[in-house]
């Protein structure tokens, strides 16, 4: 049974640990083939676009700029690897999708909610998660983790990773809005607790919904 699952998050949320254990623990006690991507750069045309967004020396680009090309990113990858993957009955774990636009350059930016909802809508072509898993985490504490990450053994911030604490607070309460208005949807998971912990409530917000669905 084919299923979309998307992770959310503040910066340094831990939405990459969780997804390759969470994939690897579906495949191990499910049996089912699982795609593990993520938003934006699982494409060919995605990695030059995901350079594009996070390189700190792009400091000129305007927030609708930004805002286009995460849409480009995700339409190229909904066509290119999710709906494929999708219809050949597969599940598919993404690492941030539509709702990182809303939280991001709109409760961040300040872009207009509805348009960024129609973007959406035509990016995706009508594609929304089956179930989102929001790990929610102080951005304070997000922050420090991102920016703490070492990488090639040495620290590489990405532009957001750059911006200023009031903007992560911004988008973390953009997430927790959405949570609360899509409750069939949004699965919240405190995630200042260890890995295990985390994984443990992923795993039961899937077989919840699977249980739901049958």
């Amino acid at each position: 049974m084919s299923m979309f699952i998307t992770l959310e998050g503040v910066e340094g949320s831990g939405k990459s640990t969780l997804s390759a254990s969470l994939a690897s623990a579906i495949e191990k006690n499910g049996g089912s083939k699982v795609l593990l991507t993520r938003q934006p750069g699982a494409t060919p045309v995605g990695k030059q676009i995901r350079q594009i967004l996070l390189d700190t020396k792009n400091t000129s680009l305007v927030p609708r700029a930004e805002l286009f090309l995460f849409a480009a990113d995700r339409a190229q990858h909904v066509e290119e690897e999710i709906r494929p993957s999708l219809a050949r009955g597969e599940v598919v774990i993404c690492d941030r999708y539509i709702d990182s636009t809303i939280a991001y350059q709109g409760y961040g930016r300040g872009l207009d909610i509805e348009m960024l909802n129609k973007l959406n809508s035509l990016a995706t072509g009508g594609l929304n998660p089956d179930l989102t898993l929001l790990l929610d985490l102080d951005p304070k504490l997000g922050l420090e983790r991102a920016r703490n990450r070492e990488l090639d053994g040495a620290t590489q911030w990405s532009r957001f990773e750059a911006d200023e604490l009031p903007f992560h607070q911004r988008v973390r309460d953009g997430f927790l809005n959405l949570a609360t208005a899509e409750r069939a949807r949004f699965v919240v998971i405190d995630a200042s607790v260890g890995k295990d912990e985390i994984l443990k409530s992923a795993l039961s917000a899937v077989t919840n919904h699977l249980r739901t669905r049958c």
